[in-house]
């Protein structure tokens, strides 16, 4: 056969493939050609942030024209070169239920969609934890029968890039569900779900041993010096992928955003305690990293301070989990940021506490009173000041509400006030007597320091301590002095 036959009967293969491609493609669904879909944050049992615009996004083909219903309101847009699209819908009061419908060359129905408040729930193992592993889980599961309130539980996935979507999908909680949910989740959820008479959706976004620079744009890091090591090349190959600089904010919070929230709940820092000193710089780096990727200007961010841990201590020592929880309590400087004390629910022998319940409901509180403008107490007593008088500190609190309190719990019998330890121009520290004094004041003395100079409260990683106000919130553990840590030349 001529060379000129092979090449004609090769041409007219290729243009036979093409017309029957062609004509079976016209018989092709939708999806099969062109589908519009959206990312798995978006769902059936969903729930919308109410009295907020609301982003809505996903692919489609170049030039598609997306269309966007809910309650009667309809959006329109064309995606993109590159095969994106993204509405906002106007901000809608809390109900439901409702239909949200996306339509392009195929249409997507999402049934059973309410408004209410959605807020992230996340961090590393204390927010892993499940219900069915904590105090009362039987008799607390057997009656979480709430349809309206609604958990989205994001998989534990460690990226080196951004990614877009995840496999997962809205649960609504149930005594079949509700189980197998982040305890700290339930029940803030749950709280926040009785006292707002809303739907809630929480989405928990959170794994086991993650250190916090995981949580971080690995680009935000490289702006800071003190940072700097945490992305380098060899550190980042090192690395476990839970600790790896940026890859659980690749991973897990990069597909969820910008999805409409009210705000956040964060436990973490750990993985973080042994490098404390670093987390005063790393950790408002998160916040105002997540605040910058959302968009949504400052939001709340309500955290955990991490509770007592480990053997007690006979006299007053250095400890890295203090120092760590004063870098959690800086964070307070920044605008829209609570903190939830939980200094005396921890357990010596268990990293994980079992308590979750007095935990998700303090964050509850913090997020009531402080962001909903609700009436109910939900910080304890912080120190405001210290000045010396003869032998004595004469410390002032805010927050005292009712009165400062010596309570009784599981460390202390109540007859004393207890905690507290004292230092001279040494910088030795002993035990001191303490008492409540004029409602918000508190005066520490020690025969052992004539001239007193620094008093520390609750300092060590797990302190015999029960200073709080009338309503029962511990008070924050803290220092006067600014002498160098155990932490500080850790990186």
């Amino acid at each position: 056969m001529t060379k000129s036959r092979l090449s004609q009967r090769f041409f007219l293969g290729v243009l036979f493939s093409i017309v029957v491609f062609t004509s079976l493609s016209s018989f092709l669904s939708p999806e099969t050609r062109a589908s519009v879909r959206l990312p798995r944050v978006f769902g059936n049992d969903m729930v919308l942030q109410r009295d907020s615009k609301t982003p809505v996004w996903g692919w489609a083909s170049p030039g598609e024209k997306v269309v966007v219903d809910i309650c009667g309101q309809r959006k329109s847009t064309v995606a993109s070169e590159q095969g994106t699209w993204r509405i906002e819908l106007a901000p809608q009061p809390a109900g439901g239920p409702y239909e949200l419908t996306v339509r392009g060359t195929n249409t997507i129905t999402y049934s059973n969609v309410y408004y209410g408040e959605v807020w992230i729930c996340a961090g590393q193992s204390n927010i892993v934890f499940p219900l069915k592993r904590s105090k009362s889980a039987p008799e607390t599961a057997q009656t979480a029968t709430y349809p309206q309130l609604r958990f989205l539980t994001v998989p534990a996935l460690s990226a080196d890039e951004p990614q877009n979507d995840f496999s997962s999908k809205w649960e609504k909680c149930s005594p079949k569900t509700a189980p197998d949910v982040s305890a700290v989740a339930f029940y803030f959820g749950q709280y926040l779900h009785e006292k707002l008479q809303v739907a809630v959706g929480v989405i928990i976004a959170a794994r086991s041993g993650s250190t916090g620079e995981a949580w971080v744009a690995r680009d935000e890091l490289a702006k800071f010096p003190e940072l700097e090591p945490l992305v380098e090349p060899n550190r980042l190959n090192r690395a476990a992928p839970s600790q790896k600089a940026g890859s659980l904010f690749n991973g897990m919070i990069k597909p969820i955003c910008p999805y409409a929230i009210r705000g956040v709940v964060w436990y973490q820092g750990e993985s973080n305690a042994n490098r404390a000193w670093q987390y005063r710089t790393l950790f408002p780096i998160l916040i105002a990293n997540w605040r910058e990727e959302w968009g949504r200007g400052d939001f709340p961010f309500i955290y955990v301070q991490l509770p007592n841990f480990m053997e007690q201590r006979d006299a007053p020592a250095s400890s890295a989990w203090a120092e760590l929880r004063e870098a959690q309590h800086k964070a307070l400087s920044l605008r829209n940021v609570a903190e939830v004390v939980t200094i005396d629910v921890g357990e010596a022998q268990d990293l994980h506490p079992k308590d979750k319940k007095t935990v998700g409901v303090r964050l509850a509180n913090a997020a009531l009173g402080k962001f909903y403008e609700k009436n109910v107490p939900w910080t304890g007593p912080e120190f405001k000041s210290m000045i010396i008088s003869d032998n004595k500190a004469v410390l002032t609190f805010t927050h005292a509400a009712g009165g400062l309190v010596q309570c009784e719990n599981a460390q202390c019998d109540g007859s004393v006030l207890q905690g507290f330890a004292i230092a001279g121009s040494d910088r030795k520290f002993y035990w001191a007597d303490a008492r409540i004094e004029n409602g918000d004041q508190v005066v520490v003395s020690s025969p052992d320091v004539p001239r007193p100079v620094s008093v520390r409260y609750a300092w060590a990683d797990n302190p015999a301590c029960n200073l709080t106000n009338e309503s029962g919130l511990p008070a924050s553990p803290f220092r006067t002095d600014d002498w160098t840590g155990v932490t500080v030349d850790a990186r």
